[in-house]
């Protein structure tokens, strides 16, 4: 059974649910709701050909409490429904994946953890939270990247329940990258390839706070005076940005404000970009496989190996770094195993488990 519910659940597991499949694997899908707007959930299932869920919790917004009980309830439910099950699959690091696995460990059943042992130090976090218990929660931890087994090892975790496969959201990228170029998405906005700056921001320590999100304006405008600066707004973000008259400032500074994208058009984004500047951590990671200078407003990672092999710098939390801000042309990047078919060796291991 696999349970996703946001976005970049999504680009995990689709290539892992293929995997399985063409390995004659039993499988359902139960897709939580944390995600419901149609460009974070229906489009995004649509461009990555993911299967209908079996199940829809339905569980929507909410504070990080009653989204996590609501999740832990209705996936207890399904799995008290099919006592047959015999390992849940989870993946990274979103209220749905601490709720579902935590619901299963319970009720005597695996826990499979795709994206395990990431560690950004940072308890602030809600994602660092959620991460580190469904690891202590999960039988089988697969790993993306070189950083995360020893990062399990010093908490505890026994070295045969670790198997390093590389990145799964990697695997949807090579799929789908040469459909996003020939998208051309950039061409819509009237940009040209590699000139331009892609903006995603949505964490809390970014948008929540009304006094850094002026701030974080005020800094995205004057970037807007050097590049063109395209910013697909979340949910969340968008909410923020009405408050304050923040959203009318970077219009009228000629920052191009779009809703949540498709899977499909935002890759296609990314790969024409000159620079990314963003706070997510998939984004992180699809910049350095892209190549794409990508600049992240954050003062810690949970993917270092984006700094070490790949294209990722930190600014820290002061906005005025984000002049640091620049395009220029993509390069290569090799990541150990982030090579397509990291999905692959997970379902190997599950198969024979």
């Amino acid at each position: 059974m696999h349970a996703v519910g946001a976005r970049p659940n999504f680009v995990k597991m689709a290539p892992v649910i293929d995997a399985l499949r063409d390995r004659g694997a039993k499988q359902m899908v139960v897709h939580t709701g944390q995600h419901y707007d149609a460009a974070m959930s229906a489009d995004m299932l649509e461009d990555l050909a993911f299967p209908a869920p079996d199940r829809f919790l339905r569980v929507g917004s909410g504070t990080h409490g009653e989204q996590t009980g609501r999740i832990l309830i209705g996936f207890e439910q399904v799995l008290l429904e099919l006592p047959q099950v015999s390992l849940v699959v989870v993946g990274g690091d979103v209220n749905g994946t601490l709720a579902c696995a935590l619901a299963a460990a319970k009720l005597g059943v695996p826990v499979a953890h795709v994206e395990a042992g990431l560690r950004s130090r940072d308890w602030a976090m809600p994602e660092e939270i959620n991460r580190v218990l469904t690891d202590r929660l999960s039988a089988l931890l697969f790993t993306h990247s070189p950083e995360a087994e020893p990062n399990l090892i010093g908490e505890g975790i026994e070295a045969g329940r670790i198997h390093a496969v590389g990145n799964t959201m990697i695997d949807s990228l090579a799929r789908f990258a040469p459909r996003a170029e020939r998208l051309a998405a950039w061409e819509g906005f009237g940009l040209d390839r590699h000139g331009y700056v892609l903006v995603t921001l949505h964490r809390p320590s970014n948008v929540d706070d009304s006094g850094r999100l002026s701030a974080i304006g005020e800094a995205l405008c004057r970037l807007a005076e050097r590049h063109p600066v395209v910013f697909p707004v979340h949910p969340r973000t968008r909410a923020r940005l009405q408050q304050g008259g923040v959203g009318d400032r970077l219009a009228a500074a000629g920052v191009m404000l779009t809703a949540p994208l498709p899977y499909l058009g935002f890759l296609s984004l990314e790969a024409g970009a000159g620079a990314i500047l963003t706070d997510s951590g998939g984004v992180q990671e699809e910049a350095s496989a892209l190549g794409v200078p990508c600049f992240t407003l954050r003062t810690t990672t949970e993917r270092p190996v984006t700094i070490d092999l790949g294209t990722n710098h930190l600014l820290g939390d002061d906005p005025a770094t984000i002049r640091q801000v620049t395009t220029a042309p993509p390069r290569p990047c090799a990541i150990p195993l982030w090579d397509g078919h990291a999905a692959e060796r997970i379902a190997d291991v599950i198969v024979a488990a």
